[in-house]
């Protein structure tokens, strides 16, 4: 494995032409899939963010990192390998920022950020990004995202407790949009269709006030200048870096193979260290590859035209990056009921996968034990609880379920 290099851009498909290979179809899918993105994980950034106590101009440069650097990377990318390779960034390691930022400091944060970004590199320039993201059980791996996804699951619930004319009206648009035939939901997947429902009773209640006078237009970036704590390192470090290569990573890696591509998982790897460590500077998590954007462009057009609706992605997202305080005041703004709504239903799916995962099959147990390690919440040494779920999940696991790792091994 180590001596695997990065995977050169196939020369002979750069002949072709961007606006040759452009179809209505990959336009559509392009719109579609960053929509998704534009939509539900952008609450699940601003809930993160609110929660830790972020200002809401590093919120807004954290948007700015999200999309416009990760807009740029994606480009290129969809460009040099003719294939739909959509960066953003790391849901699961957003939220596993929100409890560290409780008794870490944003500095120390950016620190391990950028620590993680160079992991990533140097695992995908040796080659080694293979071995690292076989390192622990996928099962294992998803109790913890689980478990970190659980509160978004619930504040949902609570959302029709504070505000249940909103929790209401959202989630019935969702189940709604969710019931229609494949083909319609897919252009107008159900989250727009839920958003789209709250913005209307938030229009008709009148209780948005978004003061837009006061907004600068165009993005203004904050420099944030890292803070390398070994408290910080070893909470986050290990399972931001986790939540990439294996969890999202993974996940757009298997979306693309079965869509007939074979991504670059070395360069991808490479790509996604180097774009974290630029996004840290601004505040934003860990890069990755996305899995549900590549879906979505991997799944209209033919095969040889789908990276142009990556170029899409990534063109719209430039836009949005560059808007970031705009969009950033709007979605503040917003009633806490339709946030909650928002982000708790862009998880469901993610948690009902992480549930399915990780409670069948091999290392069941260990799943579970890092399940409930990481829901619990308590920190030990002052090191958040997603770090001691991996390493409890995996000790229990290699005690009790010995033949599940062995099978694990041979397979």
């Amino acid at each position: 494995m180590s001596g695997e290099r990065i995977e050169p851009a196939p020369t002979e498909a750069a002949a072709r032409g961007f606006f040759r290979d452009l179809t209505v179809a990959s336009i559509a899918s392009g719109l579609v899939a960053f929509l998704f993105a534009a939509s539900g994980p952008v609450v699940v950034i601003l809930a993160t963010g609110t929660k830790g106590g972020l200002s809401e101009a590093d919120l807004a440069s954290w948007l700015f990192g999200a999309f416009f650097i990760n807009g740029l990377i994606s480009i290129a990318f969809c460009f040099a390998y003719r294939q739909p390779l959509a960066f953003f960034w790391t849901i699961p390691g957003t939220v596993l920022v929100g409890p560290a930022l409780g008794h870490l400091t944003f500095a120390e944060v950016i620190g391990a950020f950028i620590a993680t970004g160079v992991l990533m590199l140097v695992l995908g320039a040796t080659g080694w990004v293979r071995r690292a993201m076989q390192a622990f059980p996928m099962p294992i791996v998803m109790g913890m995202v689980a478990g970190v996804f659980l509160q978004f699951g619930l504040d949902w619930v609570r959302a029709f407790q504070s505000d249940p004319v909103i929790a209401m009206a959202m989630t019935a648009a969702f189940l709604l949009a969710g019931a229609t035939p494949a083909a319609v939901s897919a252009r107008l997947p159900p989250l727009i269709v839920a958003l789209i429902a709250g913005a209307g009773v938030i229009a008709a209640n009148g209780t948005f006030a978004p003061g837009l006078d006061q907004v600068p237009l165009l993005a203004e970036p904050r420099l944030q200048l890292p803070e390398f704590s070994l408290t910080a390192m070893v909470e986050l470090v290990v399972p931001l870096a986790i939540t990439v290569l294996v969890v999202q990573n993974g996940q757009g890696i298997a979306v693309l193979t079965a869509a007939g591509h074979t991504p670059p998982i070395n360069a991808i790897a490479v790509a996604c260290g180097a774009g974290s460590i630029v996004c840290a500077f601004v505040g934003c998590v860990s890069t990755c590859l996305t899995g549900p954007v590549n879906a979505i462009i991997s799944s209209g057009s033919r095969k040889h035209s789908q990276y142009t609706a990556g170029i899409i992605v990534g063109a719209l997202a430039l836009g949005f990056g560059a808007l970031s305080p705009l969009f950033t005041r709007l979605l503040l703004a917003a009633p806490p009921a339709f946030i909650a709504t928002l982000a708790g239903l862009a998880m469901l799916r993610v948690l009902q996968s992480a549930f399915a995962i990780g409670f069948q099959g091999r290392c069941a147990l260990g799943a579970l034990v890092t399940f409930l390690v990481t829901v619990a919440g308590i920190p030990i040494l002052n090191i958040g609880a997603p770090f001691w779920a991996l390493i409890a999940g995996a000790a229990v696991s290699l005690v009790m379920e010995r033949g599940d790792w062995r099978e694990r091994e041979a397979a």
